[in-house]
């Protein structure tokens, strides 16, 4: 199922502790599904690591929802909280 709404773009956040192959684990989910990574940005604090991709989601063959699922069930593998949501969702929850 393509998506086709205009603005189809998604945050994801994962955190956990650092491991080998987070960041593999994650984007190989999202190239499974036609996700086109926009920006990522990731950090290490100490033994904490957290990653922040904003994705385009506009040719994704699933829908939103089973996209979520997969990539927290990639997250649950490793041991990592991953939380993916729509752009907008995102930057209202997170405005000052």
């Amino acid at each position: 199922m393509k998506q086709k709404e205009e603005n189809n773009r998604i945050v994801i956040t994962v955190l956990g502790e650092d491991k080998v192959g987070i960041v593999a684990k994650m984007t190989t989910v999202l190239a499974d599904y036609e996700a086109n990574i926009i920006d990522i940005s990731q950090t290490l604090l100490q033994d904490l690591f957290s990653m922040i991709m904003l994705v385009d989601i506009s040719d994704i063959d699933i829908s939103l929802e089973e996209l979520q699922a997969k990539l927290e069930a990639a997250g649950k593998e490793l041991e990592l909280e991953v939380m993916a949501q729509h752009e907008d969702i995102f930057r209202y929850m997170h405005r000052v």
